[in-house]
C-alpha cells in the first residue's frame, strides 16, 4: 500500500513550519527530503562503524567497506545494472558527466567529430562538452524541442552521420516535466554504433528503469534526489567501456601498484574512485534505495502523475497563470513550470514562501531552454512521494490569492 500519511511521518522536516505555516515543501526537483531511516543510517554508521574502507582487516574497517559495497551492490539492482561493476560512485550527476567527458571523451574523440545534444538539458549535460569541444575541436550539434518539450525525433535521426560519436539527452526535463524518449533512442543508436548518455537526474528517482532497456552506454543521477544525502550519486557504465577508460582522477585506492616514475591502476570500478570517498552518504544512499524500493518505483510514479494531472487541472482553471510543458500526464513527471501575468517568478516565489510553500524560481539551471521559449525565468513546482492533494490545494490558494493582490495594486 502507498500510505501517504505514513510515508509523511517517516521525514522530520515535514513537522516544521515556516513564517507560522505548515511547510509545503514543492523544490522536489532540486532536491528531495530525507526520511528518518536515511538520517539514522547516517547517525550510526558515524557512531558504530566509522573506519576507512578497502585499506584496513580490522573490524570496523571491514565494516564499513562490506556497507559501503553493499550500496554499491543495491544500485546496481535498482537500474538492473548487470554488475555492480559498472556502478561508479561519484559526488552527483554533474561529476559523473564530468568523468565521462574527460575520461572517455579525451581518449576516444577527435577533433571533427560530433557530439548530439538537445535544446533542453540541464547545463551539466551541456557545459562540460562545450569544454570538451572547445579542447579537442569537437562539433556540438543540436535536436531542437517543441514548445512543450518534445524532442524532434525526424530531425534528431537526420543530425546522426558518421561523425557521430555520442548523444547525450535528458531523460525527464527539470524545467518543463516532459519525459524524453530515451528507449526508442537507444534502439536507434544501437544499430549506428553510436554511444548514448541519458542524464537521468530527474528520471531515476520517479520511475522505474532498467538500463538494458534503455539500450544506453551511461547513464547518470544523484542521491540527493531520490532521499539520499548531498555530495553522493553514480555514473552506470557498461562494463567493456569502462575498462577501456583512463582514470578521472589520481591518487589513493585507485591504482594497483605505484612507482616514482608509473603507476597500475586498480579493477573497475575502483578504478575511477580515487581517494577516501564520502562512506557515510553512499551507506545513506543505499538506505534510500531501500526505501524507494519498499515503496515500489510503480507506485512512486503513478503517485507523482496523479499529483501532476491534479495541479494542472486546477492550475488551467486560474485567470493568467501560463503552464509550460505538456498539459497532460500521459508524458510528463510532476514537475510544473508556470508565470503569473505581470508578477516576476522571484516575487510569486517569495510570496508562496510566505504561506509555507516552497517552489523555485529562476532559470533552474537551463538558461538555454528558457531561451528557448523566450522566457526570462519560470517558477517551478514539482511533486513526490511525500506530497499531497491538499499541498496543492494550498498552492493554488496562495497563487490565487497573489494573483488577486497584484491585479489590485
Amino acid at each position: 500500500m502507498f500510505d501517504v500519511a505514513s510515508i509523511r511521518n517517516d521525514f522530520p522536516i515535514l513537522k516544521r513550519k515556516i513564517n507560522g505555516k505548515p511547510l509545503v515543501y514543492l523544490d522536489n526537483a532540486a532536491t528531495t527530503q530525507k526520511p528518518k531511516q536515511v538520517i539514522d543510517a547516517l547517525v550510526s554508521y558515524y557512531e558504530n562503524h566509522n573506519a576507512n574502507i578497502h585499506r584496513g582487516i580490522h573490524t570496523l574497517a571491514e565494516e564499513a567497506t562490506a556497507m559501503y559495497e553493499e550500496a554499491r551492490e543495491k544500485i546496481a539492482k535498482f537500474i538492473g545494472a548487470r554488475s555492480s561493476k559498472e556502478i561508479v560512485f561519484v559526488r552527483n550527476s554533474t561529476e559523473a558527466i564530468n568523468l565521462v567527458a574527460y575520461s572517455w571523451g579525451r581518449t576516444f574523440l577527435n577533433r571533427g567529430d560530433e557530439i548530439i545534444l538537445s535544446e533542453s538539458e540541464h547545463h551539466s549535460n551541456l557545459v562540460p562538452w562545450q569544454i570538451l569541444s572547445s579542447e579537442k575541436g569537437l562539433k556540438l550539434r543540436f535536436v531542437g524541442v517543441d514548445e512543450n518539450g518534445y524532442l524532434e525525433i525526424p530531425k534528431l535521426e537526420k543530425l546522426i552521420n558518421k561523425r557521430t560519436k555520442l548523444i547525450a539527452i535528458v531523460h525527464v526535463s527539470n524545467v518543463l516535466g516532459t519525459i524524453n524518449p530515451v528507449e526508442k533512442i537507444g534502439k536507434m543508436l544501437h544499430k549506428k554504433g553510436v554511444r548514448f548518455l541519458v542524464d537521468g537526474a530527474q528520471s531515476v528517482p520517479r520511475m522505474p528503469i532498467k538500463v538494458v532497456e534503455l539500450n544506453c552506454d551511461f547513464l547518470v543521477a544523484s542521491s540527493h534526489k531520490m532521499l539520499g544525502p548531498t555530495g553522493v550519486g553514480f555514473l552506470y557504465a557498461k562494463e567493456e567501456l569502462l575498462k577501456e577508460m583512463p582514470p578521472f582522477l589520481g591518487g589513493g585506492d585507485m591504482i594497483k601498484a605505484v612507482y616514482l616514475d608509473h603507476s597500475k591502476w586498480n579493477d573497475i570500478p575502483y578504478k575511477f574512485e580515487a581517494g577516501t570517498p564520502d562512506i557515510a552518504g553512499s551507506i545513506g544512499f543505499g538506505k534510500a534505495i531501500d526505501y524507494l524500493t519498499s515503496l515500489g518505483m510503480e507506485n512512486v510514479f503513478m503517485h507523482e502523475k496523479k499529483l501532476t494531472d491534479y495541479a494542472l487541472r486546477k492550475l488551467l482553471e486560474i485567470r493568467d497563470v501560463t503552464l509550460y510543458g505538456p498539459e497532460d500526464t500521459a508524458s510528463k513527471t510532476g514537475v510544473i513550470s508556470f508565470n503569473i501575468k505581470g508578477i516576476h517568478p522571484h516575487d510569486v516565489a517569495q510570496s508562496l514562501d510566505r504561506e509555507g510553500i516552497a517552489v523555485r524560481s529562476g532559470f533552474h539551471c537551463a538558461m538555454p531552454l528558457h531561451q528557448k521559449l523566450k522566457l526570462s525565468a519560470t517558477c517551478r513546482a514539482s511533486f513526490y512521494i511525500y506530497n499531497t492533494f491538499e499541498e496543492i490545494d494550498k498552492l493554488i490558494i496562495g497563487i490565487d490569492k497573489l494573483r488577486t493582490f497584484f491585479s489590485k495594486s
